[in-house]
């Protein structure tokens, strides 16, 4: 196997199985209630982290530790490799030019080492198929450089639909308008938001209801695919925020049209605390965006 390391975000949401498998370094993403601080050594569990939400406490995201992301790449330097690192969309955090600052910096310090910074222009598992994908070619002996050539041609690729319960938590945050948070907040009206090119997020149609959100997303995904660049056999993400039968009834419908490789986790609470309880997303590669 090609003599490099994968490195991400905790923000990527990368099952722990496999991170655990493919020897993944994961840099940790922070959060707080109160003064509190979560994040590295000290986390929450998804489901007590939305019911703290849903209880009316509210988190706040932090900015990543330069010094955590040096420890942490430099021990990898080190030890004589290079790595990729894939982060998070720089259009929604701060986190991957910090990442590309101290890669620049580390690069001067170990002049005959490579560091190859991957900006997914997305974020949860819309960044974490990537690094599944990173994996995969790796282990089919790919060096670095063909790796983060074929993730920045597939990266238009990967197409994100998700729904929230609540858009003022997206708003509280910056990440869209009051205006369209308004629009969400009408009764029985669920906004369908997407991930652009450009790694931001816009809203892209409304669904009635929380019970017809499963169909409708499963239904926007048909419309998007394009099976003779991304197969069957492709990787599709359904994420959730501590709402898990709704994510399996998505991931249901998906199987039923014959994808083979679907998994579930829970958007982390980093990413959890703009996009609040209740967040049901569908990750898939097809049409570039």
């Amino acid at each position: 196997m090609p003599d490099y390391v994968i490195t991400t975000d905790s923000n990527s949401d990368v099952l722990p199985e496999f991170v655990k498998a493919n020897q993944l370094t994961i840099i940790p993403q922070y959060y707080a209630f109160g003064d509190t601080v979560y994040g590295d050594e000290l986390n929450m569990a998804p489901h007590d982290f939305y019911e703290t939400m849903r209880n009316g406490e509210l988190p706040k995201s932090m900015a990543n530790n330069p010094a955590v992301i040096r420890e942490k790449f430099e021990q990898i330097l080190k030890e004589g490799k290079k790595y990729p690192s894939h982060c998070i969309s720089s259009a929604l955090s701060g986190s991957c030019s910090t990442v590309i600052m101290i890669s620049n910096e580390l690069m001067e310090q170990y002049p005959d080492r490579k560091i190859l910074v991957f900006d997914s222009l997305n974020a949860s598992l819309g960044e974490g198929v990537s690094v599944y994908r990173a994996a995969e070619l790796q282990k089919a002996g790919k060096d670095m450089e063909e790796v983060y050539d074929v993730l920045i041609e597939e990266r238009d690729h990967v197409n994100v639909s998700f729904t929230v319960d609540d858009l003022n938590h997206l708003q509280r945050g910056g990440r869209v308008s009051k205006t369209t948070a308004v629009v969400g907040s009408l009764v029985n009206i669920k906004p369908i938001l997407t991930v652009t090119a450009s790694g931001e997020l816009k809203a892209d149609g409304t669904v009635r209801g929380r019970k017809k959100f499963p169909e409708t997303l499963v239904t926007r995904m048909e419309a998007s695919l394009d099976l003779n660049s991304y197969g069957k056999d492709r990787m599709v993400a359904v994420i959730h925020g501590d709402c898990l039968e709704d994510a399996r009834s998505v991931a249901d419908m998906v199987k039923s049209l014959g994808f083979t490789n679907v998994v579930i986790n829970d958007v982390s609470p980093s990413i959890g605390t703009h996009a609040g309880p209740g967040v049901v997303g569908l990750v898939f590669y097809g049409k570039q965006k």
